[in-house]
């Protein structure tokens, strides 16, 4: 599923237009990033924790040449699905 039919089934599930229903799924996916890039963790009971993960320094090695180069520290989302999601699928 991708962004235009998740923002068509919103709008048919919950009776509103696929006008509110894009601000709607905009907003959700602009609140998510602006508390994981404060560090924040983003929980949805139900659903899952969206939460950010530090990736720590290290050398690499460029496949081509072997030549060792530094990867810079950096940070990363993961998410984590919650029970009730595990219990959905299976």
């Amino acid at each position: 599923m991708n962004k235009a039919e998740m923002i068509d089934h919103i709008a048919q599930a919950a009776e509103i237009s696929k006008s509110g229903a894009e601000r709607a799924v905009d907003a959700m996916v602009a609140a998510i990033k602006a508390s994981l890039k404060k560090g924040d963790m983003v929980t949805l009971v139900g659903f899952g924790s969206f939460y950010v993960s530090e990736r720590a320094a290290r050398t690499g090695r460029n496949p081509r040449t072997g030549e060792a180069l530094q990867i810079r520290a950096s940070r990363a989302p993961k998410f984590r699905a919650g029970k009730a999601l595990k219990d959905a699928i299976n």
